[in-house]
Order: structure tokens, then C-alpha cells, then sequence
């Protein structure tokens, strides 16, 4: 079969949202990005539908969120949880305008990202399964096969979920343990419900139920349709892949939300289970991988999609810069030294939510939750465990005395010349900050085009009279004193962001 060649800067696998982040991302940047997608259309499924607080940030520097918010279905402003307890998770204390996660099903969130991303130059391809790999020689980029097409990108990045076909390819070993249970996530519609069936989304404690050897829970998503995940206490031999029935769906349902509740439809269903895995590297020569190619852990918390997301948005900046040959040395490299123990600390601590969350706990881990229980209602803990879950704590170990440095920047007022303005607003081009809070910063200091500089003044003390502040978000400068500051100014900027002009 002849095949047709294609010429890109970074192909990427995977149209989910961590690939369609990243497509975004680069081509933002101006990066030329081609997106290959193995289904021949969107699956409109709820699925990981939490967007949690610090990933709305995120979307909210790009310019994201907005549309999206219109798509939000509605909720309780409640908190989010820890593993299941009935607790709410309060951000407050994080210094965030988005406190509570916001609920949109992913196929929203795919589309809309999907539309930005190619109103930005990029490219989607549906119906398009990577096949083969090849490393171009001498070590100038990888050539993609790929339906009827050979594709040769400068790099390629595998955002093609847990069952990665890049993964594969490549003969990667994804090292963890396997899942210890397999459970059902459908999106049904219901005809007629009994008075157990919850009316409104809440708090996940409220919305569980237990019944006859089930757990599950139902939760409303408009109109008729419900997200309807469950599984059985004692696990049948059955094989992730077996379809799941409409009766099973249905014998469920009855059984924990009794006979009045009638099922009329289901959209969508499939299996899913709390295997724990992450690769060694997330980077193997010009492939790079983000999203659940990278990493898989239980689903619990609402942490998937998130860390998805955070891995495309700290990817997507130092790719392209790699790609245009304005990167600091070892810029791409710092994805993977950033990223993978974020990923190890969602695997660490879902695997501890897993067992305080199990449905049967034994007499000790009822123990255990009740004393976590306890300790959630404290607010040093609560406060700990929400930075933790929304990731609003994350910071990263960035060279630097100031003790901002490393930490995201919260989305503070500015008074500039021009009048109000939110920080986040001042990302929407990609590019780094430069914040100079003080008058302090030198007119003439020679800044890499990359880098905006904006003078204003705050609404509230930052903790800093000047702060370099990444694309992501997150602060990898900043100083009291800028003028007897420049020195190290300039070369946080050569090291961090670009070479100096």
C-alpha cells in the first residue's frame, strides 16, 4: 500500500484531553501539530468530568475555562472529597477563585478544547490508529505510520491512554501492580426513580449507596441521564473487555436503588479498574509521553483528567520551545524530573483512598477511617489534604532563595496603566511573565521576546516586589529588590525560559 507523507513539527496520539491540551498548547506557540485519534468520532461520555481547581486555573491562564463553564453541570458548592469520607475538602485557605471542582462530562471538555486547539493551526485526524514508530536517523525526529499515512514530526507525544499504543511500540515496561477489583461506569437514562435515587449533585459521601452484595453510585447529569457507577463486593471472573449488558446494568440498578427506579437507555458503558502503574521515564529519546500513556492509578478523587491536563500544560511550553530551538539545554528534560513524582504522589496517595474507600472495610480499616474522619474536621489537615487533591499545593523544586520560587502564582488584581486587570489574564499569549510590582525592574534590561513584562501595581501583597513567572504559572524567580536583583533575573530567565537576546 503506497502511503501518503506527512511533514510535522509534533505529531501527538491521543485526542482525549491531555492530547488536545497539549495540541493547544503548541500550537499557541505556533508549533505546526498534528493530532491522530484511533476512534472515528467522540464518545459522548461523562467519564472524568471533574475539573478540579487547580487544572481550572490552568485552563483559566489560556483562556479555557470560560467556555467551558458554560457546558458545567450543576452542582452543590461543595468541596471535594478524600477518598469517599464525608468530609468536604475546603481550598479556601488556597488563595483560589475556583474553591470547589466544577463538574463537565469529558466529551464537553474534549470538544471544546478540540475547537480552540484548531482555530490555534492544529490538525486532528479521527480514524487514524498509530501503527509503527521509527526513530529517524541520525536522531532528527520520528517517523509515525498511521492509517494510509508516514508521518515524520520532530517529536511525538504519546497521549493515547492507559492501554497506550506508543507504549506498546516502543516495548516500554509500565511497571505497578494490577487492579484488584473491576467495576462498570455507564451513562444511562432513567424513566422512573425511586426516592433513593439522589436529585441533585452533591458531596460523593451523600451520593454511595451499598445494597445486597453492590456498591455503586448514581449521579444526575441533566434531564434523564445519569453517570451510574458500580461494582459487585464479591468480583465475578469476568474480563475487562466482556460488554457490559443492559440487564447487568439494569439488576443493579434495581437492586440498590429499588424496582421504581427503571432504566430506559444506556449511551454508554464500559469496565474499568484500579490497576496502579507509571513508567520509568516519560521520555524516551524524541518521545514523549503525559496523560494515563504515562501513568494509571485508581479512580478516585478526580484525579485523572487533572493530572492529565497539568502534565500537557508543563509539557506543551518547553516542547515547543525545544521545537523552535529556543530552549535553555535540558529544558525538555525538566518534564519528566517535575512530572513523574507528581504522578508517583497521585499513584501514592489513590492507592491509600483505595483502602479506606474499600466498600466492605475490615473491623481495622473502619477503624482507620474514623479516625481520618476525625482528622479531616481539623483544619490543618483538611487544609493538607485539599491542597493535595485540587492541587493547588503542587510546587516544584526550582532553584532560588525567595520562598516563592517553585509555588504557582495566585490569580491576584493588578493595577497597570491600562487600567484592571486579573494576573491570569496576562498569560493568554503562552508566553512567561515578567511582574514588576515595584517600578524596580530596569527599562533597559534586555528581555528574550517570550518573556512579557508588565509593570502594576497589586490589589494585595504578592510576598515580592518582582516575579518571573513561567507559562504554567508557577514562579521560578522573584525577588524584594529587583535592582540589586538583575544578575540573578537574567539568569533564571536563561535557565528556566530562553537565552538571553
Amino acid at each position: 500500500m503506497t502511503l501518503t507523507e506527512i511533514e510535522t513539527e509534533v505529531v501527538i496520539a491521543g485526542a482525549g484531553p491531555t492530547g488536545l491540551t497539549l495540541a493547544h498548547e503548541l500550537a499557541l506557540a505556533g508549533v505546526r501539530t498534528l493530532v491522530l485519534e484511533k476512534l472515528p468520532r467522540r464518545i459522548d461520555q461523562v467519564k472524568g468530568g471533574a475539573v478540579q481547581p487547580r487544572t481550572a486555573e490552568l485552563l483559566e491562564l489560556r483562556g479555557l475555562l470560560e467556555p467551558l463553564l458554560g457546558r458545567a453541570l450543576p452542582r452543590e458548592p461543595v468541596g471535594g472529597h478524600f477518598a469517599m469520607l464525608p468530609v468536604p475538602l475546603d481550598c479556601g485557605p488556597w488563595r483560589t477563585r475556583h474553591p470547589y471542582p466544577i463538574s463537565i462530562p469529558q466529551w464537553e471538555i474534549e470538544e471544546v478544547l478540540e475547537e480552540q486547539a484548531t482555530a490555534r493551526g492544529a490538525r486532528i485526524l479521527r480514524d487514524t490508529a498509530v501503527t509503527a514508530i521509527a526513530a529517524n536517523e541520525p536522531d532528527d525526529g520520528v517517523t509515525v505510520t498511521a492509517g494510509g499515512l508516514r508521518v515524520r514530526a520532530r517529536y511525538l507525544a504519546a497521549c493515547d491512554g492507559g492501554r497506550s499504543t506508543v507504549r506498546k511500540l516502543l516495548r516500554l515496561r509500565f511497571p505497578g501492580r494490577p487492579g484488584t477489583y473491576l467495576a462498570v461506569l455507564a451513562d444511562i437514562r432513567l424513566s422512573a426513580t425511586s426516592s433513593l435515587v439522589p436529585r441533585a449533585m452533591g458531596h460523593i459521601s451523600t451520593m454511595t449507596r451499598r445494597a445486597d452484595g453492590y456498591w455503586a453510585m448514581l449521579v444526575p447529569v441533566g434531564g434523564e441521564r445519569y453517570r451510574f457507577t458500580f461494582g459487585r463486593e464479591t468480583q465475578e471472573d469476568v474480563d475487562r473487555d466482556t460488554p457490559v449488558t443492559e440487564e447487568e446494568i439494569a439488576s443493579a440498578l434495581r437492586t440498590v436503588y429499588g424496582d421504581e427506579t427503571v432504566l430506559s437507555a444506556v449511551d454508554n458503558s464500559s469496565r474499568f479498574t484500579d490497576a496502579t502503574r507509571q513508567l520509568e521515564h516519560y521520555r524516551a529519546g524524541r518521545v514523549v509521553f503525559a496523560g494515563d500513556a504515562a501513568h494509571i492509578h485508581p479512580p478516585l478523587g478526580g484525579q485523572g483528567l487533572n493530572t492529565g491536563v497539568q502534565d500537557a500544560i508543563n509539557l506543551g511550553w518547553k516542547l515547543a520551545a525545544t521545537v523552535q530551538n529556543r530552549a535553555p539545554s535540558g529544558l525538555l528534560d525538566t518534564y519528566h524530573a517535575e512530572r513523574h513524582p507528581v504522578g508517583a504522589q497521585v499513584l501514592h496517595h489513590t492507592s491509600a483512598q483505595r483502602v479506606l474507600a474499600y466498600p466492605e472495610p475490615s473491623e481495622d480499616v473502619a477503624a482507620l477511617r474514623d479516625i481520618v474522619v476525625d482528622l479531616l474536621r481539623l483544619p490543618d489537615a483538611n487544609r493538607h489534604l485539599a491542597g493535595l487533591m485540587s492541587g493547588l499545593s503542587l510546587h516544584y523544586d526550582l532553584p532560588g532563595e525567595h520562598p516563592l520560587t517553585g509555588h504557582r502564582m495566585p490569580d491576584t488584581d493588578l493595577i497597570t496603566d491600562a487600567g484592571p486587570v486579573r494576573l491570569s489574564a496576562l498569560f493568554g499569549s503562552g508566553h512567561a511573565v515578567l511582574l514588576d510590582l515595584a517600578g524596580i525592574v530596569p527599562a533597559d534590561l534586555r528581555i528574550p521576546a517570550f518573556v512579557d513584562v508588565i509593570r502594576a501595581e497589586p490589589a494585595d501583597d504578592p510576598g515580592a516586589a518582582a516575579l518571573l513567572i513561567r507559562p504554567d504559572g508557577y514562579v521560578c524567580w522573584a525577588s524584594d529588590d529587583a535592582m540589586t536583583d538583575a544578575a540573578t533575573l537574567l539568569a533564571a530567565i536563561a535557565e528556566h525560559l530562553s537565552p538571553l537576546p
